[in-house]
């Protein structure tokens, strides 16, 4: 069942390149799927999604134009805060496919279909002060997101700083997080990396030009700084982790390629709060 999955997700990858190609919008993989990129020229032989990062103003041109080009029939883009879709970063679906993360979705509406990511990259302010404020302002953003979906955390202090950020203004916060100058060095990945903050602070440069990399059977646009991103984000990333660390990280609980999540729903609710979080860290 792995190898289908990384299948659906190679649709779901080729389906997103045509329509950045279509509309002339750039892109990059990002994190894990950037790594298997350059380690594997695929996918990392134990992984289960697939990553891709988009400056702002492409982002935002991708959201609003796709539509214009992409096979609706098929595939469905979830689009960040839109009206079932809380979060902070966007989705593109496989329609009639089911993949239930570990959480108690609060929108029945909510589409769970198998996804693909896709994030945001934005300018980050010019002073180290400055980019910290943005952080932090991003930690509420993402806070208020993931109580919205219904995230399921075994961690304490998540719980009282998403119960405490549920009661702040998002727009406020938002526009802080994305607030920086275009004339900045430098820009961020809050909304899309990993959780620390010198893993999402880039020189600028690292995302002006990509080039093409073989992944899987087909070529797909990846950062010229891949190899200096790549060391921010996992330090000697070709040294291959040790055996026992070779294991799918399970952002599901369910994949099922030939039906669509709404059969599942009554499932999902009956789920156990332990079977629902037993890979959360």
């Amino acid at each position: 069942m792995h190898f289908k999955h990384q299948a659906a997700l190679l649709t779901l990858l080729r389906e997103f390149d045509r329509v950045c190609r279509r509309l002339n919008i750039s892109y990059t993989l990002f994190s894990g799927t950037m790594l298997g990129a350059v380690r594997h020229k695929g996918f990392i032989p134990w992984d289960d999604d697939i990553d891709v990062l988009m400056l702002r103003d492409d982002y935002e041109r991708f959201l609003t134009q796709a539509h214009t080009v992409l096979d609706e029939q098929t595939f469905f883009l979830q689009k960040e805060f839109s009206e079932h879709w809380p979060m902070f970063f966007s989705k593109l679906r496989l329609n009639n496919t089911a993949c239930l993360e570990t959480y108690y979705p609060k929108d029945p509406l909510t589409h769970q279909g198998v996804y693909m990511d896709i994030f945001p990259c934005d300018y980050a302010r010019s002073s180290e002060i400055g980019r910290k404020i943005q952080f932090l302002a991003s930690k509420v953003v993402i806070a208020k997101s993931l109580w919205k979906r219904g995230y399921l955390t075994t961690n304490k202090k998540k719980k009282v700083f998403m119960g405490l950020c549920r009661i702040l203004p998002k727009k406020l916060f938002l526009s802080i997080a994305c607030g920086g100058s275009d004339k900045s060095e430098y820009v961020h990945t809050f909304f899309g990396g990993a959780s620390s903050y010198s893993k999402n602070v880039y020189p600028r440069e690292y995302f002006a030009t990509t080039v093409m990399l073989p992944f899987e059977d087909g070529e797909f646009s990846v950062s010229s700084h891949s190899q200096e991103l790549l060391k921010i984000l996992y330090g000697d990333y070709m040294q291959l982790p040790p055996p026992e660390e070779r294991r799918i990280k399970q952002h599901a609980v369910l994949v099922d390629l030939e039906h669509s999540y709404e059969i599942y729903r009554e499932y999902q609710n009956n789920l156990t709060f332990e079977v629902l979080t037993r890979s959360i860290r």
